[in-house]
This record gives C-alpha cells, sequence and structure tokens, in this order.
C-alpha cells in the first residue's frame, strides 16, 4: 500500500522563493561582472541581494508575516547555522570522496528543511 506524506503547502512556495532568490543573486553577480566589477565584490553583492530577497519573500509570501529586526537577526542565525552544515558536508565529502561536489549537493535537501521549519517555527512566527 502506497502511504501518501502530507506535506505543508508552504514547502513549494519556500522552494520557490528559493529559486527566486538564487536568481537574483546570480544575476546581480553576472550583471556586476559584466559591468566591471571585481568578481568577488560582485559575488557579495549578489550574495547579499539574494539574500534579502529570500527574506522578504519569505516574509510575506511564504508565511506572511511581518518584517522586523528580530525576525532579520533570527533569520541571520538560520543562514549562518546553515552554512556551517554546507561546510562540514563539504569538508566530510571532499576529505572521503575527494569531491566538494558531493557534500554541497547532500548539503542542500537537509538546509531546505532546516531552513523551513526554522522559518516556520521560529523567525516568522
Amino acid at each position: 500500500m502506497i502511504r501518501r506524506i502530507n506535506l505543508d503547502p508552504r514547502m513549494l512556495t519556500y522552494l520557490a522563493g528559493g529559486l527566486l532568490s538564487a536568481f537574483v543573486d546570480i544575476g546581480i553577480m553576472q550583471l556586476l561582472i559584466l559591468g566591471g566589477i571585481d568578481v568577488y565584490v560582485a559575488t557579495s553583492l549578489g550574495f547579499c541581494g539574494g539574500l534579502l530577497v529570500n527574506y522578504a519573500f519569505h516574509a510575506k509570501v511564504t508565511f506572511k508575516s511581518t518584517t522586523g529586526l528580530q525576525s532579520f537577526s533570527r533569520y541571520l542565525c538560520v543562514v549562518a547555522l546553515n552554512y556551517l552544515l554546507t561546510l562540514g558536508c563539504v569538508a566530510l565529502s571532499h576529505s572521503q570522496l575527494d569531491s566538494a561536489l558531493v557534500g554541497k549537493v547532500l548539503s542542500l535537501p537537509a538546509i531546505a528543511v532546516i531552513g523551513f521549519l526554522l522559518s516556520r517555527h521560529w523567525i516568522y512566527r
């Protein structure tokens, strides 16, 4: 018998917001590089732009919450946690499999679930 998994419908919206943020991040980075900005400055500015779009999208669209310093501070804590988790996965796969990409790819579902759950229960409550 097939068992049906009940997912929170906001999870799809959450993933769509993540994709939008990634496009903004990459788009800003590429436009700045094409405009002659240093690659590292462009990468950092793209990351910041994507981060702000991600926060605002999830506050207003995914969780229909108000924004503020407290929720943004919590959001940055979750970003830091997910970043450390990603680094750990990359380091482990690099040392064991000689491939950073494997760790990066394997970290993505974990950070998506962690980000969604902490967003729903802690950041945007």
